[in-house]
């Protein structure tokens, strides 16, 4: 169910949005409130596609705020998405243009559900500062998406711009890989890790963010290398190697759904893992709503990460 408010208030929205779902949403126990700032010139139907397929599993109100020409005539149109259309949760897509696209938090305050968590999403470029901005601040958690931003020196604003309820899907996209890695090093809790060696694309943030987490975890300097392939869709990270006294433990993509695990002492194994979408990535983060202190101490191993431009792969 899709009702349009062409010219519309903040207040008529909310009317909108109370009678719309009693007559027909299913989304019920609604557990949190997900603000999503982008950009009339983002791929807005991708967006909303993603967020219908995280929210299923956290229904929520989600409202989507496009913002655009800051300079043209003041004006909010909106839409009212319930039942399918939005999945489990209730989603209003409001587009501002003028004087209204500098008074976010004003705009949104009418629409805001009571007593729920708050987090802010930013699927494409997002502040300096998340923290500071007008919908950062009023959000407990705060999701940037810096894949989807590399080209604005996005992976230093991260880092500069960090505030304990930040945290961003260049992180979440990792999670099963870094789960493989933990498994790996489980296997000879005694070997002392002495170099650390971390292979994936250049422009890919996920590859440099995996290796501040093994440079805070293990207390070691990370040679970062730049492969040679860009594969947008694959697994970002392409080997992983750690020398130890016992041997080397790697961790390198097979095919792209599979990696190869060697540990000495052990046969290889294969464990399939492929790259995680968008909303597998933010269906994640809006299942842990407490700050992720590990992704800020991953951060903070950024400074013990070396770059090189040794092509491996």
């Amino acid at each position: 169910m899709i009702i349009s408010l062409p010219d519309t208030t903040t207040r008529q929205i909310a009317e909108a949005l109370l009678n719309a779902r009693d007559s027909y949403s299913l989304a019920t126990g609604r557990v949190l409130t997900l603000l999503v700032v982008a950009d009339a010139r983002d791929d807005i139907d991708d967006i909303l596609a993603t967020l219908r397929t995280a929210t299923r599993q956290h229904p929520a109100r989600v409202v989507v705020m496009i913002l655009g020409d800051e300079t043209a005539s003041t004006s909010l149109d909106a839409q009212v998405l319930v039942a399918a259309d939005a999945g489990a949760s209730e989603m209003v897509v409001m587009h501002l243009r003028g004087e209204l696209t500098a008074h976010l938090d004003a705009v949104i305050t009418p629409l805001l559900l009571p007593d729920t968590p708050i987090v802010t999403w930013w699927p494409t470029a997002a502040p300096m500062r998340p923290s500071e901005a007008q919908l950062g601040s009023i959000a407990q958690r705060r999701i940037t998406n810096t894949r989807r931003n590399v080209t604005d020196n996005a992976l230093l604003r991260a880092t500069t711009g960090y505030t304990t309820g930040d945290s961003d899907m260049m992180w979440s996209r990792i999670t099963p890989w870094r789960g493989v890695v933990a498994s790996a090093l489980d296997r000879c809790p005694d070997a002392r890790v002495t170099a650390v060696e971390i292979t994936g694309p250049p422009e890919d943030p996920s590859v440099d963010i995996a290796a501040g987490w093994l440079a805070q975890a293990l207390e070691l300097n990370v040679t970062r290398i730049a492969s040679s392939q860009a594969d947008a869709d694959g697994l970002p990270i392409k080997r992983l190697a750690l020398s130890s006294h016992i041997g080397e433990i790697l961790v390198e993509v097979h095919d792209p759904q599979t990696v190869k695990v060697t540990v000495p002492g052990y046969p290889e194994t294969f464990v399939a893992l492929s790259s995680r979408t968008d909303a597998e990535c933010l269906a994640e983060e809006l299942r842990h709503l407490a700050p992720d202190t590990t992704y800020g101490r991953a951060l903070d191993g950024l400074a013990r990460v070396h770059a090189t431009s040794r092509d491996l792969i």
